[in-house]
């Protein structure tokens, strides 16, 4: 729909049934319709910015103008020019020139009055098809440096600018909920996967972010672990654990299965060396760096999240209970009882002395290690602002500060010596947060159901 900014106002529709409907108004009722001119779906309709034209677009590859004022078809343009169904369509601001976005993967400027294409871009591999890069949307705002940004199957922006053969920079990101995070502070790198399966790197620096290539995951993605030597893993719900390699940015080796679902993963050492640990409703596995299962132990409570702190492993229960084990060792080193709801997720502080539990009924409960592996006790005060599921947990470099995301869309940032204290967050991400991670003292990273990242400035801590 599109509504013309001059009187007399006009509006018009295009639809699924191949028909434009032109109305007067306001009051906008009913005047005409145009039948002739599409003979499959519209997708675009827009009225020129000065009204006097009104284009139409469709999934017959035709461009229709109109007369602004009265709905009256007054010419097609660039018949035979796109060779896929025109998705979308846009005017320049001086009303002279339109864009036009298809799926044979071009985006084209046409000189309205001569009807011509005067430019055009290609994406995608040349001379094959490739349904990603789809051009799905285009917009042509009315800004001093003429900036055009067309959005593809695969989500990505594409901003374009005339006389330039190729996009002068891409915005790329999600398009499911973002489910699991893992920040990497030497290379500044905060790593996203998400409902669909795949996998993000992202610069926290200039905020872009790279596909991992490869063969990812087929769906959820329920944890992600920074390993050494430029190695990260990655669990999900087709069950398997993958391994990425960290610079080139792809997906290396072979799945590995894991029994069961994943609820989660952690980085642990055993025999002196990193492994992945995951938790399953099975139990928790133990996996070397090439993916080989070096142990598993099954546990009194199907697990529901995973932590873990140089060889110690802790995972929550819905019986509201944490068990905390040695990795290696099969007996439980202590369980702690004190929550009042299902544990959601665990989260180790940067020295092991504190553990983090969150809970389903958004309560934060923290215990304190005392002088041995066994010796854990709640803190005196509790954590407690969100109205909902907490579904992560991340403490700062320094060990003092724990940020929290919740399905109540809040995010919170507290502070272990004055538990009474904290910094939130309302409406951070639409519809929950899925992962929280520090990037320094006062910056935090979060990643939500919306299926964006964002960093934030956290002041006033103490």
């Amino acid at each position: 729909m599109s509504v013309r900014q001059q009187r007399p106002i006009r509006a018009a529709t295009g639809g699924d049934d191949t028909n434009l409907c032109f109305f007067h108004g306001p009051p906008f009722k009913f005047n005409t319709s145009a039948r002739a001119q599409h003979d499959k779906f519209i997708y675009g309709t827009q009225f020129s910015p000065d009204g006097n034209h009104l284009v139409t677009v469709g999934g017959d590859r035709k461009i229709w103008l109109y007369d602004g004022k009265t709905g009256e078809a007054v010419k097609q343009i660039g018949e035979g020019e796109h060779t896929g169904s025109i998705f979308g369509v846009s005017w320049s601001k001086d009303s002279k020139r339109l864009v036009t976005s298809s799926g044979d993967q071009t985006v084209k400027i046409w000189d309205a009055e001569l009807g011509k294409a005067v430019q055009s871009w290609r994406f995608g591999p040349e001379g094959r098809s490739s349904v990603s890069d789809q051009q799905v949307g285009v917009t042509w705002p009315a800004r001093s440096d003429g900036l055009i940004i067309s959005v593809d199957l695969e989500g990505n922006l594409n901003y374009l600018q005339e006389g330039s053969a190729s996009p002068t920079k891409v915005v790329s990101g999600h398009q499911k909920a973002i489910t699991a995070t893992a920040l990497s502070s030497e290379t500044n790198t905060f790593w996203t996967g998400s409902y669909d399966g795949r996998l993000r790197a992202w610069d926290v620096a200039t905020g872009s972010a790279e596909l991992i290539q490869g063969e990812a995951h087929t769906n959820y993605v329920s944890g992600i672990v920074q390993l050494p030597s430029d190695r990260l893993a990655s669990v999900g719900w087709d069950d398997t654990l993958r391994h990425i390699a960290s610079s080139q940015r792809t997906v290396s080796g072979s799945a590995a299965k894991t029994d069961g679902q994943p609820k989660g993963a952690a980085l642990v050492e055993l025999n002196g060396k990193p492994h992945t640990v995951v938790a399953t409703a099975n139990g928790i596995a133990i996996y070397t760096s090439s993916g080989e299962a070096a142990s598993q132990r099954k546990v009194s409570s199907p697990p529901t999240s995973i932590a873990a702190h140089a060889t110690i492993i802790a995972t929550g229960a819905d019986d509201k209970t944490v068990s905390i084990f040695s990795a290696s060792s099969d007996s439980t080193i202590t369980v702690l009882k004190d929550a009042n709801a299902p544990i959601s997720t665990l989260a180790f502080s940067p020295t092991g002395s504190h553990l983090a539990a969150g809970l389903s009924n958004g309560k934060i409960f923290v215990f304190a290690r005392g002088g041995s592996e066994s010796d854990w006790k709640l803190e005196t005060n509790r954590w407690s602002s969100h109205t909902a599921r907490v579904t992560s947990i991340a403490w700062s470099p320094d060990g003092k500060h724990a940020v929290s995301g919740g399905l109540d869309t809040n995010l919170c940032v507290w502070s272990l010596a004055d538990p009474g204290k904290r910094v939130r967050v309302a409406n951070a991400h639409k519809d929950g947060i899925g992962g929280v991670a520090w990037a320094g003292r006062e910056k935090v990273i979060s990643a939500g159901a919306d299926a964006a990242v964002k960093t934030w400035k956290v002041q006033g801590l103490v």
